[in-house]
């Protein structure tokens, strides 16, 4: 140990131009052959040694198995994600300038890729902008943020600061900042849950309106799921319009009726949107009036509705499957699948040949590869078979890095029963 400090104080005189002082780290060949791969996290398992003054959340240098330089991060003392790695320039400061550079990189790729959806978009997307567990959704003149990493608590004000000045760089001015830091991540970091308006300016209501694919959408971010709208299936939603145009549609899983709303819009012959929660179905009937579009509403758990609507002989031509995430880890993956395929197979007996059906997963636990193949079983034991017409994941203001897996959470794939 006290030869590995000694070394580490001799690289850091050497390579370092910044004398930084933070506390280090030591990790294991496995851990360090993941990091020179990409992903940015450390789990608590895979460091060996740590030496210096060391705080939650704090900054800490991290070095291989032969006292080589790896990278610099959060330390969380809870999690048993154990560092979450923010860059491997030896001589970064990692101040304010830091956080600022990477909160301008993350507008300026939003404003480049989102175009006229700049209004309402994910201005940052935790790993994927280089700010380890920061969500920062965009809505008019609201954003909405939710932290899942004690690092970047202690550094919320200045990069707060930094998305207001950035923003308005582009002439946008952000009214308030509402916190929705109500994730159980957080408890593993040993943060507080809780949600309300980041300091004293802020509107006056926590409701306000987007368009998306020229539809009209009511926002709650104070009771809205998640930061109170799914943003990520934007071009996903405008994907399925020309399919649905003259088709028989049905809607699972529509919670405020985003995919109807752009079936009925497309010009479907008719739409039914079932959903489970009764509030969600008012939101939904409540968006569609809004729009002047025409939709049929009913209450019904998925798992119920598709063989009790076969039974019935309902006919549809088109069937959107977008449910909740069935599974939030690895140990309920198989049970997840099951249900996945289970109202895959279903919705396809309903469709019959000819048919079409868009499904989606928003599990990172549930691999793309995997998912696809589920696919082609649910078709099998319905007595069909598949083509794919399109796969889509999020839309680009969420994207994806490739040596991140769990920066690749949604599957969205069109097929057509054959």
């Amino acid at each position: 140990m006290l030869l590995f400090i000694l070394y580490v104080s001799i690289l850091r005189v050497n390579n370092m131009k910044q004398n930084r002082n933070f506390p280090f780290a030591k990790v294991t060949k496995k851990q360090e052959a993941s990091l020179k791969k990409g992903h940015p996290w450390i789990y608590e398992d895979e460091i060996t040694e740590v030496s210096g003054e060391i705080e939650n959340g704090c900054l800490i240098d991290v070095f291989g198995s032969r006292s080589n330089y790896l990278g610099t991060g959060f330390y969380s003392e809870k999690s048993k994600i154990r560092i979450r790695i923010l860059g491997n320039n030896a001589n970064e400061k990692y101040d304010d300038a830091f956080f600022e550079r990477r909160v301008q990189y993350a507008i300026d790729y939003r404003k480049d890729v989102m175009g006229d959806d700049f209004s309402a978009c994910r201005l940052i997307h935790g790993e994927a902008d280089g700010l380890p567990g920061l969500t920062v959704d965009r809505y008019n003149d609201i954003l909405v943020t939710e932290i899942a990493s004690y690092g970047t608590e202690m550094h919320k004000d200045g990069i707060y600061r930094a998305l207001k000045e950035k923003m308005k760089e582009y002439g946008e001015e952000i009214h308030g900042i509402y916190e929705r830091n109500e994730g159980d991540l957080r408890l593993r970091e040993g943060l507080k849950q809780y949600k309300g308006w980041y300091g004293e300016e802020h509107p006056d209501t926590c409701i306000t309106e987007i368009t998306e694919n020229g539809i009209i959408y009511e926002v709650d971010v104070e009771n809205g799921q998640k930061t109170g709208f799914f943003l990520d299936q934007k071009y996903n939603r405008r994907a399925i319009q020309r399919i649905a145009k003259g088709k028989r549609v049905l809607d699972c899983c529509t919670h405020t009726g985003s995919f109807a709303l752009n079936a009925a819009k497309a010009g479907a012959a008719s739409v039914l949107a079932m959903d489970i929660s009764e509030s969600a179905l008012e939101m939904a009937a409540k968006n569609a009036e809004r729009n002047h579009l025409e939709i049929a509403f009913r209450q019904a758990d998925v798992f119920e509705i598709l063989p009790q609507l076969k039974s019935e002989h309902a006919q549809f031509d088109f069937i959107i499957l977008d449910p909740p995430a069935f599974t939030k880890s690895r140990k309920t993956f198989h049970n997840a699948r099951k249900g996945y395929k289970e109202i895959n197979r279903e919705a396809m007996k309903l469709l019959g040949r000819g048919g079409y059906l868009a499904s989606a997963s928003c599990s990172h636990f549930m691999p793309r590869d995997e998912f696809r193949l589920m696919l082609s079983e649910a078709a099998r034991e319905a007595g069909f078979s598949i083509r794919i017409i399109e796969e889509r994941q999020a839309a680009f203001d969420h994207p994806v890095l490739p040596d991140v897996p769990e920066t690749e959470y949604l599957k969205f794939f069109i097929v057509q029963i054959i």
